[in-house]
């Protein structure tokens, strides 16, 4: 592999396009976060559906979708370029408001939501290599903190505006008229404002390194149960979007039954992601401190929020609870997606990332399933206790087998290659 040795790495240097790719992140919180508040009270209140269960589902073909795309989507960044993935992330999404707008039951929904997770998993991982491409290993955490701050943000954003028109007008069509609009803007400044990054991460690496051009198996391999450390960022990643997904299903339809307006309910689910705007500062602070200590202080103090929202009441405590939860998503999001980019060598960083992603973006389809059943069989209160639980035992995990990846004063040592992963293999599909 050819090298421009001169390109150079920051964020200083290229903040042009790392800006556009903030605002790209941004949308691609806008349109995820246009169905937080409403689409579970849609399929309640609109298409007559009553099982918790079916409910989920939604966010099942969601996950199962972006997790697979996710492992795909870094590898054909690897092969094909970031901007060629984002285009196509985007052109998936234009027929999602119009599914959503004349859906006539409830499956058209659970479909539609395809188009969402191959949206959400080929514009947001070439979003977040993007930007590591951009900003060199100096300032890796800051650009994911940055990356996952303004993404999530743009989610709380969402999940609010909708919100507040579907109060104040109707459930559907009003609030994903601006669900098009922002899918048609991103893929606009996708086409025309976007260039290239790869050649930044190409220039990065050593192909000479004994790590260097692994095979596409041997990466699936290697972080997913070849290297502990690697696992216990994996199966975190997979737990704590059980958080996400609880915000997502069970927290709109729990706080409405307990007699919440949606507008209110579209304010308490913003307020748990407009936390994650500070992952721009977890984010940076993991590049002076290391990531694993803000991980596994943000695995218990997400769990703790969500199990207190189960034992309180009223409006300013679930507030205050879903904002504590969304510090600790914070804390922890943005630095486990560091783990994989700093123990990946940059000849295969974006399919480790995309591996990481899998794990992580599945745990959306095994929480629905989980809470859905939860809420079916026992309470919805019950589906915030388990949630919290095994909140609080994939943290324990993290603590005793991860180790300290952070370039400058990590203790992790990668794994001693398999013969099938020996430099210079074609790799395999």
């Amino acid at each position: 592999m050819s090298k421009a040795t001169d390109l150079k790495q920051g964020i200083r240097e290229h903040l042009g396009q790392f800006s556009l790719h903030v605002l790209l992140v941004f949308l691609t919180g806008l349109t995820i976060g246009s169905e937080r508040a409403v689409v579970p009270v849609l399929g309640e209140d609109v298409l007559g559906v009553e099982s918790f269960l079916v409910i989920g589902s939604f966010v099942v073909s969601f996950g199962i979708v972006k997790s697979i795309l996710n492992l795909y989507a870094g590898k054909w960044g690897e092969e094909y370029g970031r901007k060629p993935v984002l285009v196509a992330g985007w052109a998936t999404a234009l027929p999602l408001p119009l599914v959503l707008i004349f859906a006539p039951s409830w499956g058209w929904i659970t479909v539609g939501n395809v188009l969402l997770g191959v949206n959400q998993a080929l514009t947001w991982s070439m979003a977040i290599n993007a930007k590591i491409d951009l900003a060199g290993p100096d300032q890796r955490g800051l650009a994911v903190g940055i990356d996952e701050s303004f993404g999530y943000t743009g989610l709380a954003v969402g999940a609010w505006i909708t919100g507040v028109i579907a109060a104040r007008t109707n459930l559907r069509p009003e609030p994903f008229y601006f669900l098009a609009a922002v899918v048609v803007l991103a893929f606009l400044v996708s086409i025309f404002l976007i260039r290239e990054t790869v050649q930044y991460a190409q220039a990065e690496g050593d192909d000479d390194d004994r790590d260097a051009n692994l095979p596409f198996r041997a990466v699936v391999k290697r972080a997913t149960y070849g290297d502990r450390t690697l696992f216990a960022a994996a199966q975190a990643g997979h737990v704590e979007n059980f958080v996400d997904t609880l915000f997502w299903i069970a927290v709109p339809l729990y706080l409405t039954s307990q007699g919440l307006g949606i507008d209110a309910v579209g304010l308490v689910v913003g307020v748990h992601s407009a936390m994650y705007f500070s992952q721009i500062g977890t984010g940076g602070l993991a590049d002076r401190i290391g990531r694993r200590p803000p991980v596994v202080a943000g695995m218990f103090l997400a769990g703790g929020g969500v199990l207190g929202m189960a034992l309180v009441e009223g409006f300013l405590p679930w507030a205050a609870l879903a904002a504590a939860s969304g510090l600790g998503m914070a804390l922890l999001y943005p630095n486990l997606m560091t783990v994989p980019s700093d123990a990946a060598h940059p000849t295969w960083r974006s399919a480790g990332m995309g591996v990481y992603r899998m794990w992580r973006d599945s745990g959306y389809a095994v929480g629905a399933i989980v809470i859905g059943l939860s809420m079916e069989v026992v309470s919805a209160e019950a589906a915030f206790y388990v949630t919290a639980v095994l909140m609080f035992l994939s943290g324990a995990v993290v603590f005793v087998w991860m180790e300290e990846t952070h370039p400058e004063f990590g203790t992790h040592e990668p794994p001693a290659p398999a013969p099938e992963s020996a430099p210079g293999v074609v790799p395999e599909d």
